[in-house]
């Protein structure tokens, strides 16, 4: 039975994908005007958006009916359904889909990423690898649930001004980073946003990332990884990819590289940048 793999768009997965893929769009707003994320408001206009405008955006999760279209659409399509959704401890969009899968039992299996952005766009990657692979539906997700616990994302962030605009930290800290030219590393844990640490400046700030990546077992390259970055130029992802070469070299002639969209972007702001994979 055909497999359709559904999404929200917080994963960041854009186009081309594989035809088996669905994307919802999470809902941005701009000073009372909303945006769906990838159909009207693309990832660099929203950075264009975001650096232009006072006021942060604000972000919506996808609804259950949203949900129940798609389900509905690729069940009447004779196709079983595994939905990855952005961290059920960052947005309501996991209950909406289980919600919404309530009304398909046997067809629909929705699993929680437990991540956001690139980390949750890897664990659809593994998906399709596992679709490939032969498994059905729910060999897909009983895969997943289990694999997801090895999924590491970690990032570095160039400026707190974000962070301070979105309430997460007082003014004076994110002027005191400011000055200091402090960098945080931050990474998603069981499904949360933590600190990992801080360094000044971006050079001992890739030092640091490429540390946390070090303390892992290592990368699994037999299974997806990628890189990404906010903002309007991927510049630093440039010098951290540089500053990290002896992590890649041997394993991969190009990397996947991509843009972080604006559910993440809005928290983060520009010149952040993301490594996900899976841990060996």
């Amino acid at each position: 039975m055909p497999i359709r793999i559904v999404t929200d768009s917080a994963s960041d997965v854009v186009p081309p994908h594989r035809q088996e893929i669905t994307v919802l769009p999470m809902t941005v707003a701009f000073d009372g005007r909303p945006y769906q994320d990838g159909v009207d408001l693309t990832h660099r206009q929203f950075y264009e958006l975001l650096i232009e405008s006072d006021a942060l955006p604000v972000t919506s999760q996808v609804s259950p009916a949203q949900f129940e279209d798609a389900f509905q659409a690729a069940v009447s399509a004779g196709e079983t359904v595994v939905a990855v959704t952005l961290s059920s401890k960052l947005s309501g969009t996991w209950q909406s889909a289980c919600l919404a899968a309530q009304k398909f039992p046997g067809q629909v299996f929705v699993v929680d990423s437990e991540n956001a952005t690139i980390g949750e766009w890897i664990l659809v990657e593994r998906a399709i690898q596992l679709l490939d692979q032969g498994l059905d539906a729910q060999g897909i997700a009983n895969c997943l649930e289990k694999e997801k616990k090895s999924v590491r994302l970690v990032a570095l962030l160039d400026t707190l001004e974000y962070l301070k605009r979105g309430g997460r930290i007082s003014p004076a800290t994110a002027l005191v980073g400011g000055l200091l030219s402090v960098k945080p590393v931050v990474a998603v844990q069981e499904g949360e946003v933590v600190v990992l640490g801080k360094a000044r400046g971006s050079k001992n700030g890739n030092s640091l990332l490429v540390q946390e990546i070090q303390k892992t077992a290592g990368v699994d390259f037999s299974r997806p990884y990628r890189l990404g970055y906010t903002g309007l130029s991927d510049a630093l992802l440039q010098k951290y990819v540089e500053d990290s070469r002896q992590l890649w070299q041997g394993h991969a002639a190009s990397l996947p590289v991509c843009t972080v969209g604006g559910t993440i972007g809005t928290h983060v702001g520009p010149g952040a940048v993301a490594v996900a994979f899976f841990c060996k």
